[in-house]
């Protein structure tokens, strides 16, 4: 009886951690929305699009010119379309990534420990953050990628090639730093979203 109530902690406790995975991208403040934000406040779409495949760039664009003929008609009409439009993309996204879509998580949602570190790190344009969890030494990849994420961050906006570029080398950085705080196998980790 033990061994099966162990059986099916671990089972819930990897569907818990199978359902985190990437859940930065699924929140009001994680940096897919706030491109969708700019994309609306500025009228152009290519903040957003860095944040999807190219095959998925036409849903994308059909979706932006339909929400901006209805966001003009009234404060709640905006309502709705904005966040009919942040869950449209941040659901591409995922897809992208080959991740399911399981809503977004409201604004003050805290994301993983890993993941809130390698924010504060591009934030601050220091590894600090990082490392104070982590012996530079023995993981020398974190400097190796947040340099590939820094040298690629001043993107022209319109350039999808270079901004895609960016969008790759954040999601490769983040989840790297995310897999060593969760003490997983990189290798694993590098290899799951190498193909962003």
């Amino acid at each position: 009886m033990k061994r099966n109530i162990f059986l099916i902690a671990v089972l819930f406790s990897t569907i818990a951690a199978l359902s985190t995975t990437l859940a930065h991208c699924d929140s009001m403040e994680g940096p897919v929305v706030k491109a969708s934000q700019k994309a609306l406040e500025t009228g152009n779409i290519n903040y957003v699009l860095v944040w999807v495949r190219a095959e998925d760039e036409q849903e994308i664009n059909t979706m932006f010119d339909e929400v901006n003929k209805v966001r003009i008609l009234g404060p709640e009409a905006k309502e709705l379309t904005d966040m009919y439009f942040f869950e449209t993309v941040v659901r591409v996204h995922r897809m992208g990534e080959g991740v399911g879509y399981t809503g977004l998580k409201p604004a003050g949602y805290k994301p993983e420990e890993g993941i809130e570190a390698a924010d504060i790190a591009i934030e601050e344009n220091s590894l600090d953050p990082v490392y104070a969890h982590f012996d530079e030494a023995q993981n020398p990849e974190i400097k190796e990628y947040f340099t590939d994420l820094q040298s690629k961050k001043d993107y022209d906006v319109n350039d999808l090639k270079a901004g895609r570029e960016y969008v790759e080398a954040y999601v490769h950085f983040i989840h790297y730093v995310e897999a060593l705080f969760q003490g997983g196998d990189i290798q694993f980790e590098e290899h799951e979203h190498h193909s962003h």
